[in-house]
């Protein structure tokens, strides 16, 4: 056997035995769960932030009723 197959090999099967560890599945399942949330809740906030930054530039862009006075509707009108 090459060197690098007995390294290849040696790392699998540290691999296998680490999955046999008692504190392993104990501790990775509460800490993926609270990595989980706490990325869902950042998200969460990233779009809440956007939809109200969109919210308000649409209040921006919106029309505003235009008061013409008389002499102005008279220049609009085109004979």
């Amino acid at each position: 056997m090459s060197g690098l197959t007995v390294v290849v090999a040696a790392f699998i099967l540290a691999l296998i035995a680490s999955a046999f560890l008692f504190g392993a599945g104990i501790l990775a399942i509460p800490i993926f769960i609270v990595g989980v949330a706490v990325m869902g809740a950042m998200d969460f906030n990233k779009r809440r932030k956007q939809a109200t930054m969109l919210q308000a530039q649409r209040e921006r862009a919106r029309t505003k009723k235009v008061n013409f006075t008389e002499r102005d509707e008279q220049t609009l009108v085109s004979d």
